[in-house]
């Protein structure tokens, strides 16, 4: 008998998860993937029903496929019925549609509701070597577990629904590392705010990202969502991050997690799943933790970031296109070039989002703001992301902290992130968020949003002005 001696060659982490879900695969064709978890929520998924009841087709699957509303829940007086005509009939809509095939839905009053990237790790569902699809971008949120996971559209909602696959060409990979350790005051949203500065929101299109090095090692897995949830603001179809012993501690014991000897077989291969050594990617981008200050964004996406101490740049060091753009962000903005941020009046503070809503988040402006009052004039939401969270928030009386400094502890949901609800950030009005992005329009017809971490967010609140956290803490 001759022996196999052959050597399988290293492989990353991306391509360890992608080759285990191919079902079928053909040259010139994208791969049909299994997917193990399918997120909704009201907005995407109306057609894709649609759809499924005009061909007379049942979801394959009910019990991969995990509902919740978050989008258009208003984040007062849940108890009460929907105001707003077109939230109503989308949450609505939703209802009806899973209990006309057979799901479950976390809806408004549900003790396990919130924005859809939130209760996914929170409840257990989430889970290392997943692969996991929304018809939302930010999705890649629950890569930060070593899952491959990623947005889709309508259209691939209700495929996946049928199917429970999934057509996909396969990205390219690429690796970011940052070494070294964060100064104190700089977070894992200054990270990807960093990142995506220096490669633009286009440089990562095309590729899925792992993230790496001692900086993303040393963070907590709450940080490491917020890094891989801003993948998106890159380009890229999502980020991943090698599970180690933080994801199995946080995971260990959560209502979906593995139990008893399904948890030992679980863990064996999880384990498993890092990038071996000497594994190869498309492209590799290194940077330094000591160069990364807490970020602010000046313009009207997520790569127009700079340090909170920095001036915004001039149209003279850009190329034609860059400096139109940078000039049409600027005026939106009511912005110069040259000018500093530091020191500028804001009207609104908004702590929440699936970037920023987690206890965690809520624990560190807590801390920051205890014994402190918000500044005369400034309106400050702070949204949790979660039922869970909420209830976490109130059993560690970080509510009372809140209410004591000003700030109003709403009920979860999407809220101010993408003004698609009744939390919209007037015309003209200046807002400090800790959401993911900061288009035209984004947080309401005409409102201002700059980007930055939860402290930076609530240093801002206390003084009403656009502060550099390192003065606070």
């Amino acid at each position: 008998m001759s022996q196999n001696n052959e050597k399988k060659s290293p492989q990353n982490l991306f391509n360890k998860i992608w080759a285990a879900h191919i079902v079928k695969s053909q040259e010139a064709a994208p791969d049909v993937l299994y997917i193990d978890t399918h997120f909704i929520h009201e907005v995407t998924s109306p057609q894709a029903f649609d759809g499924l009841r005009g061909r007379g087709i049942p979801v394959k699957n009910p019990h991969k496929t995990v509902a919740t509303a978050d989008h258009n829940v208003p984040t007062l007086n849940q108890h009460l019925p929907i105001q707003e005509k077109l939230s109503k009939f989308q949450v609505d809509t939703l209802t009806k549609n899973c209990a006309e095939f057979g799901l479950e839905l976390y809806g408004l009053g549900h003790p396990n509701q919130g924005i859809v990237h939130v209760i996914g790790p929170e409840l257990g569902i989430t889970q290392p070597g997943k692969t996991i699809v929304c018809g939302d971008s930010h999705t890649s949120t629950h890569g930060a577990f070593g899952t491959v996971a990623f947005g889709i559209g309508t259209s691939e909602v209700e495929m996946v629904l049928a199917t429970q696959c999934l057509l996909q060409y396969k990205p390219k990979t690429m690796k970011i590392e940052i070494n070294g350790r964060l100064a104190k005051g700089v977070t894992s949203k200054d990270i990807i705010l960093y990142v995506i500065s220096k490669i633009g929101v286009a440089g990562g299109t095309g590729y899925f990202v792992e993230y790496a090095g001692e900086a993303i090692r040393a963070l907590s897995m709450e940080a490491r969502m917020t890094i891989c949830n801003m993948s998106i603001e890159m380009g890229a179809r999502g980020g991943l991050i090698a599970p180690d012993e933080v994801t199995f501690e946080y995971i260990q014991g959560r209502d979906f997690a593995p139990k008893g000897e399904e948890w030992d077989k679980a863990l064996a291969y999880w384990k498993s799943l890092p990038s071996d050594e000497g594994a190869t990617y498309d492209k590799v981008l290194t940077y330094d933790a000591k160069d990364i200050s807490p970020m602010i964004t000046y313009g009207t996406n997520p790569g127009m970031g700079i340090g909170i101490t920095e001036a915004i740049p001039s149209a003279d060091s850009l190329d034609t296109a860059e400096a139109t753009n940078l000039q049409k962000s600027l005026k939106y903005m009511d912005l110069k070039e040259g000018e500093k941020l530091l020191g500028k009046k804001i009207d609104y503070v908004f702590i929440g989002s699936c970037t920023n809503s987690r206890i965690e988040d809520l624990r560190a402006v807590a801390e920051m703001v205890k014994g402190n009052k918000k500044a005369e004039g400034v309106e400050v939401w702070i949204v949790p992301g979660s039922k869970k969270v909420e209830k976490q928030a109130k059993a560690e009386k970080l509510d009372l902290i809140f209410k004591e400094a000003g700030f109003e502890l709403r009920e979860p949901g999407c809220s101010a992130c993408l003004g698609m609800n009744e939390d919209k950030i007037p015309a003209g009005k200046y807002c400090v968020s800790t959401s993911n992005r900061n288009f035209e329009g984004r947080q309401g017809p005409g409102a201002r949003t700059f980007l930055a971490s939860p402290l930076t967010a609530a240093a801002t609140a206390l003084t009403g002005k656009i502060t550099d956290v390192r003065e606070i803490v």
